[in-house]
């Protein structure tokens, strides 16, 4: 079994072949690689760029729920706060001597 190619050097071979400068076959020859390797390095790499996209967008959507969320529960702190400042307020009056 030959020995893999470094990831290094499989992200600088997708990069140039996705540049569309050249052909596959142009890619895969000035590499030293077969056309049917880069094909398949590109098909894993674009399989993966969709799954890191998908991924994205629901990490998109559950921060848009959690910060909801958030600024919900913010808004009821500050209520309450407030509610506990003008309790404090109206019981300091009452404990102030006349």
């Amino acid at each position: 079994m030959p020995t893999p190619y470094p990831p290094e050097f499989r992200r600088d071979v997708i990069a140039v072949a996705r540049q569309g400068d050249q052909s596959r076959e142009q890619v895969a020859r000035s590499f030293g690689i077969s056309a049917s390797c880069l094909a398949r390095w590109l098909r894993i790499a674009d399989h993966k760029d969709t799954l890191a996209y998908a991924s994205d967008a629901s990490d998109d959507r559950a921060l848009q729920v959690e910060n909801r969320e958030l600024r919900k529960r913010t808004k009821q702190l500050e209520q309450e706060n407030e509610i506990l400042r003008r309790a404090t307020a109206y019981f300091a009056r009452e404990t102030l001597p006349k």
